[in-house]
């Protein structure tokens, strides 16, 4: 279904709506949006990340992570990053610029972590080995075996982006729409 709206406080809320929808609905397209942060060389590095939660008032969407995997150094070495959604039934892309926090600790990750701890998804914060390791020449199933032995902690973290601009981006055959908004501001901008 098409939303068509006019109003910047309508648009606004909608996305937001929409946000919030996506981190519920594991079927909604914004919920996995690709996220560019910069790595150590300052080179773009992106990758699909899952949205867990959606703070409207705050400004922030949070999704989880392994803090031993390489997005998470490069988001504490550099907080600023691009998260990048697509919806075609909306026919809506937004960009969204964020400042990122790891949180690795505290009673919001313990609070989180024992509801994961009991899903399959559980095991990827359990491996001994970090994401991305690269496995050593000959002995890569001893490597992938040794993976797959539970660590004694887990490794959940939370990231934290605090939406610092939006960018949205409406393509419709009668024209398309953009907007760049900030939590105070609203501007029109050329498609």
């Amino acid at each position: 279904m098409k939303i068509h709206l006019q109003k910047p406080e309508d648009i606004r809320s909608q996305i937001w709506k929409e946000l919030g929808r996506a981190s519920l609905d594991r079927h909604h397209e914004w919920r996995t949006p690709v996220l560019a942060s910069a790595d150590a060389d300052g080179l773009p590095d992106a990758r699909t990340v899952v949205l867990r939660q959606v703070d409207a008032l705050a400004g922030q969407l949070t999704f989880y992570t392994d803090s031993r995997s390489p997005k998470a150094a490069q988001l504490q070495a550099k907080a600023s990053a691009m998260l990048v959604f697509w919806s075609a039934r909306l026919s809506w892309q937004l960009r969204v610029r964020v400042a990122c926090s790891v949180i690795t600790s505290g009673p919001e990750v313990d609070t989180l972590w024992q509801g994961v701890k009991h899903l399959a998804a559980a095991g990827d914060y359990l491996a001994p080995l970090p994401p991305g390791t690269v496995l050593s020449p000959g002995s890569g199933m001893a490597d992938a075996d040794k993976a797959n032995e539970p660590a004694p902690t887990h490794s959940f973290s939370l990231l934290r982006a605090q939406v610092q601009r939006m960018d949205w981006l409406e393509l419709s055959r009668e024209g398309h729409r953009r907007a760049q908004l900030s939590a105070n501001d609203w501007v029109w901008l050329t498609p």
